[in-house]
């Protein structure tokens, strides 16, 4: 099945690439029940990640930039990410969850979404 995408002009062109990438990513990657998909979502201000199990459609863990314990956390936005990567990672773990597919929704693997996959991998989640 192709996918078109209308080009737009500056701003819109790095969303639509985004998509792009992002329909490219999700083609490949899917979450099962004995390897699930740990889903980053990244905005300007905060980072998501989800443990999901596609098979069942259920979420088997998440943490957030937003966690209470996170939001008062010192440092820069990537090191915040890094400590989501951690938190998601043990808590993946605490849901019988070892090893996940990584899916980094359309973004550059760089900068803040590879913080958080180095920040779940030293604390034990095998990609």
């Amino acid at each position: 099945m192709a996918v078109t995408v209308k080009i737009g002009k500056g701003i819109a062109r790095k969303g639509i690439a985004r998509k792009r990438r992002h329909l490219r990513v999700r083609k490949k990657v899917a979450g099962t029940t004995a390897r699930p998909r740990l889903v980053v979502n990244r905005s300007s201000r905060h980072m998501v990640a989800q443990v999901v199990d596609d098979t069942a459609g259920v979420t088997l863990a998440s943490a957030s930039t937003m966690d209470a314990s996170l939001r008062t956390a010192a440092g820069d936005k990537t090191d915040k990410a890094r400590k989501v990567g951690e938190l998601v990672a043990e808590r993946a773990k605490a849901a019988g969850v070892s090893a996940v597919v990584f899916d980094r929704g359309g973004n550059r693997y760089h900068g803040r979404i590879a913080a958080l996959a180095d920040g779940a991998r030293e604390s034990g989640l095998e990609f």
